[in-house]
C-alpha cells in the first residue's frame, strides 16, 4: 500500500487490559524512526498501553532483538510483553548492500512471526531516499508508525479472541 493510498484510521480498540507493547527501533535515521515512533505512540496512547522501547545498531540487528525479547519473555520473572513494533529505515544507496539487508531483515522478522505467533507490528521503511521516508514518518496520517500500531493491536485482539493471551 502506497503512503497515498493509506486509509483513515478509527480509534484503537482493544478489549481487556492495557497492552504492554515493546519498541525495537534501529535509530539509524533517527528523525525518521522517532517520527514513526511517535505516531505509533498516539495510537497506543488511546488504549493506556506501557510502552517499552529498545534500540539496536541497525536495521540489520532488529529480528535477532526480537528474538532475543522472545526469549526473555520465557524467563521465569521476565518481561511480560503483549506485543511488538519493530520499527527502522533503509535507504537505497549506490551498493547491492540495501537489497541484501532488506530482504535479510523482513525475512528475518516474517520468520519469527510464523514461527512464534507473536503480535508483531512492522515498520521497517525501505525508500529510495530520505525524503520518501520523511514523508512516511511525518506527523499525519501517512506515517507508517500508526499504521504499524494497529497492525500490532490487530493481532494482540486476534491472540486475545484466540485465548492465546
Amino acid at each position: 500500500m502506497s503512503t497515498a493510498d493509506a486509509p483513515e484510521r478509527k480509534a484503537a480498540t482493544l478489549p481487556g487490559d492495557p497492552p504492554r507493547i515493546l519498541v525495537i527501533e534501529a535509530p539509524y535515521y533517527r528523525t525518521v524512526v522517532e517520527g514513526m515512533r511517535r505516531g505509533a505512540e498516539r495510537v497506543l496512547a488511546e488504549l493506556d498501553a506501557e510502552v517499552e522501547v529498545a534500540e539496536v545498531a541497525g536495521a540489520y540487528e532488529l529480528p535477532a532483538a526480537l528474538r532475543l525479547a522472545l526469549e526473555a519473555q520465557g524467563v521465569e520473572d521476565g518481561p511480560q510483553w503483549d506485543g511488538f513494533l519493530v520499527l527502522g529505515c533503509v535507504v537505497k544507496g549506490e551498493t547491492d548492500h540495501y537489497s541484501f539487508i532488506c530482504d535479510a531483515v523482513c525475512k528475518g522478522i516474517m520468520d519469527i512471526a510464523v514461527e512464534t505467533g507473536a503480535p508483531i507490528g512492522f515498520g521497517l521503511l525501505t525508500v529510495d531516499n530520505l525524503t520518501q521516508a520523511e514523508a512516511r514518518s511525518a506527523d499525519d496520517r501517512h506515517n507508517k508508525g500508526i499504521e504499524c500500531a494497529h497492525a500490532v493491536i490487530g493481532q494482540i485482539a486476534l491472540a486475545r479472541r484466540w485465548g492465546l493471551q
